[in-house]
């Protein structure tokens, strides 16, 4: 009866078992051994692992383009612009290369975030060009939206246009109006490109002559003029009479002038141009918004992508945008921003070059056995959430706070003691009562106190400067603080040992408002390491140790 070989076999249901012999045939030494059975591997893993099979490399292939296809634009632009390796910045060339990249004069290679304006733009200029009617339009917006940008774009796009339709090109003219040194010189600029060898004579003026050119039937036949006039709130006059002439060229009978007006204020329109509207030619309204947090974002990556290397930390681009989206939506003030954190990069690592160099001289001049290691320092080779911090710090700084930094230290001591008077709910004093309080910090930070007359003196330099008010009385002269406490408790945060002293004698209520004030300007951006920022906030500050723990804990909880 035959037999199946072992059962061992059997497990393995993708392997041939051996053949069946008859045990009557067979004997011991004709046995031949079982062949071991091919290692099973799992339906989910049989794949061909050669890497010379061209399955492989299609399914590789396939594989790859489907990851890259799953992923949004902006995610695709993020993931490439921080996969590259970290550059250099102590290479001048590529210091340079990087500030250039985010310079406001440098012009990127496509419009970003701004898509649906320039198409409108360019629908208003070729509807214009091909029916040769003259037009108007008005762009607004607040500054650094990319009106100018747009334009500009707009402008070659519009040639490329009329050139690949076999269209007759328009003259372009753009004009800045913060060049021209009278409103009336625009009509000079305007006939200087319609007439080049007109010369202007006599009473005529150059307004005349343009008005005289098209209210002839014989430039039905001419080219059209696209005028781009760029600050157009620098030709608003008393009158307004240039104003309204220039868009009145659009209206004339045979004009072929198309005037695009850029500005910042939005109801320029209604409030300068009232006869326009009365006559039926108001010009159409385009406004621009402030960009927002992720727009920001976008526009700073699509500038750093061409980069062959990592400038900034991922993080630092999204707490520039949330700032500055925040505070203006300002394009310009965004590149600004990142510029600075460059800069302070830049200097911390010449800092750090010195010191390096300081301890090695001390090192060789002394005895090596005696003198202990030299500290490696940690090399910073990206800009980092603490220097965008700086950077913004600097870009928003209150010119009050400023104002008060850069004044002498008895009229800081002067503002430290009006804090210090005002701080049980009173709105007025007298110069009297403000001296007292001043006597009695300028004796705890054992300085020596000046009269009250030269005290007198200063509290009118002070009202002088905005600071302090001061109201002559019956009583004596009355004076009241005209800022806030905070930005005086701010100001006067650990400049030097004196202060830090004036600082102490205030209650701490009044040091807590010192971060309050430090956060209230970050407070958009949840990447901010707070617990280093308030080291160096309060850093030597004369406070016992329950109090910096304190204000740490609250500046972590924030």
């Amino acid at each position: 009866m035959p037999t199946i070989a072992d059962r061992a076999t059997s497990a393995f249901p993708g392997a041939t078992p051996p053949k069946r012999r008859l045990r009557s045939n067979s004997t011991p030494d004709d046995d031949i051994p079982a062949t071991p059975p091919p290692k099973w591997k799992s339906p989910r893993r049989c794949k061909n692992s050669s890497p010379k099979s061209p399955s492989n490399g299609i399914e590789k292939e396939f594989s790859e383009k489907l990851d890259t296809s799953s992923r949004s634009p902006l995610k695709k632009s993020s993931d490439n612009l921080f996969a590259k390796p970290k550059w250099n910045p102590r290479d001048s060339e590529q210091m340079s290369v990087v500030k250039e990249a985010l310079h406001v004069s440098t012009s990127p290679s496509s419009v970003v975030c701004r898509e649906d304006e320039s198409r409108k733009v360019l629908e208003f200029c070729k509807t214009s060009v091909e029916s040769k009617k003259a037009g108007s339009l008005y762009i607004c917006g607040c500054p650094g939206t990319g009106k100018t940008m747009v334009m500009d774009k707009v402008k070659h796009s519009l040639l490329s246009w009329s050139s690949e339709a076999d269209i007759e090109q328009p003259d372009v003219l753009f004009m800045n109006c913060t060049s021209l040194s009278k409103s009336s010189d625009i009509f000079t600029k305007i006939l200087q490109n319609i007439q080049p060898k007109r010369k202007i004579s006599g009473s005529t003026t150059a307004l005349k002559h343009i008005q005289n050119h098209y209210a002839q039937d014989g430039n039905l036949g001419s080219k059209m003029m696209l005028l781009i006039i760029d600050e157009l709130d620098y030709l608003i006059t008393k009158d307004r009479e240039v104003l309204h002439e220039l868009f009145m060229l659009t209206t004339l009978p045979f004009s072929r002038c198309i005037l695009i007006g850029i500005a910042n204020a939005i109801d320029l329109a209604d409030r300068f141009l009232p006869r326009l509207q009365s006559l039926n030619c108001k010009p159409s309204v385009l406004t621009f918004r402030a960009y927002s947090k992720d727009q920001i974002q976008k526009i700073l990556q699509e500038r750093l992508v061409a980069l062959p290397y990592t400038v900034f930390q991922p993080q630092t681009l999204e707490l520039c945008a949330r700032k500055v989206a925040a505070a203006s939506g300002d394009m310009r003030k965004a590149l600004s921003v990142c510029r600075c954190a460059i800069e302070i990069l830049e200097s911390e690592i010449k800092e750090n070059a010195s010191n390096l160099d300081d301890l090695s001289s001390e090192n060789g001049s002394s005895d090596q056995e005696n003198v202990p290691a030299t500290p490696v320092l940690r090399e910073i080779d990206i800009v980092q959430i603490h220097h965008m911090a700086v950077a913004l710090s600097k870009t928003y700084r209150s010119p009050v706070v400023e104002t008060i930094q850069s004044l002498p230290q008895h009229q800081q001591i002067i503002l430290c003691s009006a804090v210090k008077l005002f701080r049980e709910g009173k709105k007025e004093s007298i110069v009297g009562e403000l001296n007292k309080s001043y006597d009695s910090i300028c004796k705890s930070a054992k300085l020596r106190s000046v009269g009250i007359m030269e005290l007198s003196s200063m509290c009118k330099a002070l009202n002088d400067q905005g600071l302090l008010k001061l109201v002559r009385s019956q009583k004596g002269e009355k004076l009241s603080l005209k800022v806030d406490a905070s930005d005086i408790t701010f100001a006067l945060q650990a400049k030097d040992l004196t202060q830090l002293k004036v600082l102490n004698i205030l209650k701490f209520s009044d040091l807590s408002k010192i971060l309050d004030h430090e956060l209230h300007r970050l407070r958009n951006s949840p990447f901010v390491d707070h617990t280093v920022s308030l080291d160096r906030l309060f850093g030597g500050l004369i406070a016992g140790p329950s109090r910096k723990d304190h204000l740490r804990c609250r500046c972590i909880g924030n």
